[in-house]
């Protein structure tokens, strides 16, 4: 057993150290797109969906396992004692504890790192995990935060009222126009946030165009890709410094697990591992919910095809039928950022707000009146779900805020599912037709 558990170990220090090449011949000593085929084949760049599958695991690593095993352990063995303090001094590689590392969650983010374009990335146990992880490393009191003035309710929460607890300031404006971020950037400011699209109502910001005036300022430029995922859009390679998810989400895209994710400069990354989630939130991902997000990633792209077809069609009969006031998706002519969706986003997503000419009202009879949709919160599954903000994801923010911050007590929004199209339109159209 004492030979076994060493072959074992050395196995996964060859793993951390990155050296070996899986089955196909995947260099995995770089988390970067182009990889070289064993047999001669230099710089062959290999596809978002082939890396999505098969980046950064290794089966002859472990035992011709084709799947990752879930490592269900709170703990790691030294060899000797000078490896304990070797690996806690950062002068070794290998695992110490489960807070700040686990094989299984290792791949996820190899995984990540590849599919987001970015040097390392951090799995956690939520989306709100990856999000305060980044914050609570980079911030102090004195420091000052400018946000997008739309965002997801918990996040809008932690901006406003929580970090204000601790005397950070956050200062929210209208990201749609790179002008006023000019114009709100201060010597205190450390970082910029943007959900893009926002959540709900489907503003998007031009990432390009925020990234270089945050470079020329100093700051550092986070962007929430959960929408969108980096099939879809990849914030880091148009200058973000620093990606977000909620794997929970579309990466997971099953509903039946709780994850986040953070992209970035591996610099960064090790700064957010073992202060954010080290010593401040503890919000390290569990082996089998990142298994679970592995497992997600492998249809990754097959689903947001089908995700964005399904919204499309949707979208557009929804903006034809006459109870409808006005449709949110980038995929419409009507959008007011249509064309920087076109130029920053591969498909236009599947997520749909609108507005009914009835108000808040008619949009309760027209969530109630739904058969095949499910009324529910969280997005990105297989199943369409449907379900009012302003009393529900974005109940944080108060009536006068929600005017202040873009939407209506009447917007629902829509995260378009994986059934067939024809269903969900008749689901639809047909609620809609039950308003007087």
């Amino acid at each position: 057993m004492a030979v076994l558990a060493g072959t074992v170990m050395k196995r996964l220090s060859d793993t951390i150290s990155c050296q070996k090449l899986n089955p196909i011949g995947l260099s995995l000593a770089s988390t970067d797109s182009r990889s070289d085929y064993a047999g001669g084949m230099k710089n062959f760049e290999l596809g978002f969906s082939t890396r999505a599958i098969h980046e950064g695991y290794d089966p002859l690593d472990y035992h011709g396992a084709l799947n990752p095993p879930v490592f269900l352990t709170s703990t790691y063995v030294f060899e000797r004692s000078e490896t304990g303090s070797e690996r806690f001094a950062g002068a070794a590689d290998g695992y110490i504890y489960g807070r700040v590392g686990n094989p299984t969650a290792a791949v996820l983010e190899k995984r990540m790192a590849s599919l987001e374009s970015g040097e390392a990335a951090m799995a956690t146990s939520s989306g709100m995990g990856a999000l305060t992880s980044v914050l609570w490393t980079l911030l102090k009191a004195g420091d000052e935060v400018v946000a997008d003035k739309t965002l997801y309710g918990c996040t809008f929460s932690l901006l406003h009222h929580q970090l204000a607890r601790f005397g950070i300031k956050t200062t929210f404006v209208d990201l749609t126009e790179p002008a006023n971020l000019a114009d709100a950037l201060t010597s205190r400011c450390r970082l910029v946030l943007a959900e893009t699209p926002s959540n709900p109502n489907m503003r998007l910001v031009d990432i390009a165009a925020l990234a270089e005036i945050c470079r020329r300022k100093g700051a550092l430029l986070l962007i929430d890709n959960t929408f969108c995922t980096p099939y879809l859009q990849k914030p880091l390679a148009l200058g973000a410094d620093i990606v977000v998810h909620s794997a929970t989400k579309y990466l997971g895209g099953h509903g039946d697990l709780l994850a986040g994710i953070v992209v970035s400069r591996k610099e960064l990354v090790d700064q957010f591992r073992f202060v954010g989630i080290k010593e401040m939130n503890g919000s390290c991902i569990s082996a089998f919910d990142a298994f679970l997000v592995l497992r997600g990633l492998k249809t990754l792209s097959i689903r947001m095809d089908r995700h964005g077809e399904n919204a499309s069609k949707l979208a557009h009969a929804l903006a034809a039928h006459p109870a409808v006031e006005t449709v949110y998706f980038p995929g419409l002519t009507s959008h007011p950022q249509h064309k920087l969706a076109l130029r920053q986003m591969k498909n236009m997503g599947g997520m749909i707000a609108l507005e009914l000419k009835g108000g808040l009202g008619a949009g309760r009879v027209f969530m109630d009146n739904v058969a095949l949709a499910t009324r529910a919160v969280s997005l990105g599954d297989a199943e369409t779900l449907i379900q009012h903000p302003a009393s529900m994801t974005h109940a944080t923010y108060s009536p006068e805020e929600r005017a202040a911050h873009g939407f209506t007590d009447g917007l629902i929004r829509i995260s378009v599912g994986l059934e067939d199209y024809d269903d969900l339109r008749d689901d639809f159209l047909g609620s809609l037709n039950r308003l007087k």
